[in-house]
């Protein structure tokens, strides 16, 4: 008999198919050793060691974990003393368990108790784990044709690359098999526009064993990402930035100063190799602003003073979470530190805001905000941090936007904005920051002259809106699916001589357009190969225009043209082809 419930909290869900997952596993591979099974977005996974299996293996298990959930099988929870659990689960011999309780046990907060208590659960007799809880009563109560197993992926144990790789099965589960078939046709969509196939596919970019997470960029990839750069510096030379660049290596100390050497090192590539100095690889662009803007004497009317840069940065990140242009080591971002008087805040706060509407506009790109609030681990004194924090829910506030608040999540020196973008198949990314900074100066003792000729401490606005240059191109190719707007596509028209004879010709009317067009990226393709070939070809590389050149345009001085999606476009001038590629580029459609 199906028990009707009450579904309004899906985590309990999740969280009980997780557990039904497990006995599924321990049934069909009893040697397996068992690891966590927490809840995930739109899902859930759970780790196991002594087990080979692959993405084959999931029907198999998906089908005895149906059988699971139409028996009879109570989510029952009992408090053990922590020392019964070790007990059992040593005899089990699932000594990642073990590992579990000895943490729980050195939690402060807990260990006051007289007797320490863990939580274990049971499912139906089938599978026993040490979990808090938060489970649906029986099986039989979840949706069983509202859940499907979607892949299998390696994971290291508790995130540490030095400890044991397990198999971790991911799931997605919901209340209905309608939210359950909307979300896996949008995981094919995801698939289909996964930005490491395409750009590979249109020849971006590439990665290789010898340099982890550093991407090699290809001369498309290289057009499409300096056509950003270029965007970037427009723009910000219309809002009065002046750019730098600064060393990519620097010594300890410059670390030391800013804070980074006790609040980030972990995150950066560290070298000791040269004359018994300690460089690092710049991982962020902050002290060496702070360099820049500490090397001339300076005044309330230089003030803002606004440093833009587009520098290369290395960061560490463990190899297990490497993830396409997604999450790599080398990348550069549109960075930019403001220096500024407390009470022109606001009005830059404000400035950088439509700035953001500007860039994320053109790409029809969705956003929000999220404040981060001061993290537990941090630099400065809570005057200023309340006073930072304070003003930038105002800035919040009269932006009309919607944000939201993550407490804990700022800078170590200071609170932030985070840009929340949300692309084309619903999905979230947070791209770009504006972090606002009391600290950092102090630490460099930056001074400005005020109207009273006495040296003050200037505030520090760090703010970058693209975010990642990889990233955002990871997302633009994921968002357009590799089709990207015309004035972003590395290769912009091709022309297709309709036979060898109009070779020539082709090349005179690429020329001809050059001539009014000079920085169109236009390509003449004379290959031998038939033109419904080249056509094709030219779909699949997505190329906004096609024109097509055979007798009857040469004889009318005409161009037959196709658009990308759209199929044919009719027979233009050149000039009227000109008027209509001119308007998209410069109006960036």
């Amino acid at each position: 008999m199906v028990v009707l419930i009450n579904m309004q909290d899906i985590e309990h869900i999740r969280h009980s198919f997780a557990h039904v997952l497990a006995a599924a596993i321990k049934r069909l591979y009893p040697k397996a050793k068992f690891g966590i099974g927490p809840t995930i977005k739109n899902g859930f996974y759970y780790d196991f060691d002594n087990i080979s299996i692959t993405d084959k293996d999931l029907l198999k298990i998906e089908k005895e974990m149906r059988k699971i959930i139409s028996g009879d099988n109570p989510f029952k929870k009992e408090l053990w003393p922590h020392s019964k659990a070790t007990t059992h689960f040593k005899k089990e011999k699932a000594l990642y368990k073990v590992e579990l309780i000895e943490d729980i046990k050195k939690d402060t907060s807990l260990t006051k108790r007289k007797t320490l208590k863990v939580g274990m659960v049971s499912t139906g007799g089938l599978f026993l784990d040490l979990c808090r809880g938060g489970h649906v009563k029986n099986t039989n109560e979840l949706p069983a044709d509202a859940f499907k197993l979607v892949s299998v992926a390696g994971a290291y144990w508790r995130g540490d690359e030095k400890r044991p790789q397990l198999t971790r099965i991911y799931g997605v589960a919901f209340k209905t098999k309608k939210e359950l078939s909307l979300h896996l046709n949008m995981l094919k969509e995801v698939e289909k526009r996964d930005h490491r196939k395409l750009g590979q596919k249109l020849g971006l970019f590439f990665f290789h064993q010898t340099a982890p997470g550093m991407p090699y960029w290809l001369p498309k990839g290289v057009l499409l990402y300096n056509e950003l750069i270029s965007f970037w510096r427009t723009e910000h030379k219309k809002n009065g930035y002046q750019e730098t660049t600064s060393p990519l290596l620097n010594k300890q100390e410059l670390y030391e100063k800013s804070g980074h050497w006790d609040h980030y090192l972990e995150h950066m590539f560290v070298s000791t190799t040269q004359e018994d100095e300690v460089y690092g690889l710049k991982a962020m662009n902050c002290p060496n602003a702070m360099i820049i803007y500490g090397s001339d004497k300076r005044s309330y009317r230089d003030l803002p003073l606004r440093l833009s840069d587009a520098d290369t940065l290395h960061r560490y990140e463990r190899s297990g979470t490497l993830n396409g242009l997604f999450r790599v080591r080398e990348f550069r971002q549109d960075d930019a530190h403001i220096f500024l008087t407390e009470d022109q805040i606001k009005d830059e706060y404000k400035r950088i805001l439509d700035m953001v509407e500007r860039f994320y506009s053109i790409f029809n790109l969705s956003y929000s905000f999220r404040l981060g609030t001061r993290p537990a681990k941090y630099m400065g004194d809570i005057k200023s941090w309340n006073k930072a924090e304070k003003a930038l829910k105002e800035i919040l506030k009269e932006s009309k936007k919607s944000f939201t608040i993550l407490e804990g999540d700022g800078a170590f020196y200071g609170p932030k904005i985070d840009i929340i973008m949300q692309d084309s198949l619903l999905r979230d990314w947070q791209m770009g920051t504006i972090q606002l900074d009391f600290q950092i100066p102090k630490n460099f003792k930056l001074t400005y002259t005020n109207t009273n000729g006495k040296a003050k401490t200037p505030v520090t606005i760090h703010r970058v809106i693209y975010g990642s240059l990889e990233r955002f191109i990871a997302i633009l190719i994921e968002h357009y699916a590799g089709a990207f707007p015309v004035w972003l596509t590395p290769e912009q028209v091709w022309i297709l001589p309709l036979s060898d004879e109009h070779n020539k010709k082709a090349e005179e009317l690429r020329e001809d357009l050059l001539t009014k067009l000079p920085n169109l990226r236009i390509a003449v393709k004379a290959e031998s190969e038939t033109l419904g070939r080249k056509i094709r070809e030219g779909e699949l590389q997505k190329i906004p225009y096609i024109l097509v050149l055979g007798p009857k345009e040469v004889k009318q001085k005409t161009v037959s043209v196709r658009v990308r999606g759209k199929g044919d476009f009719g027979v233009m001038t050149k000039s009227k082809f000109i008027e209509l590629i001119s308007k998209e580029i410069t109006k960036k459609l």
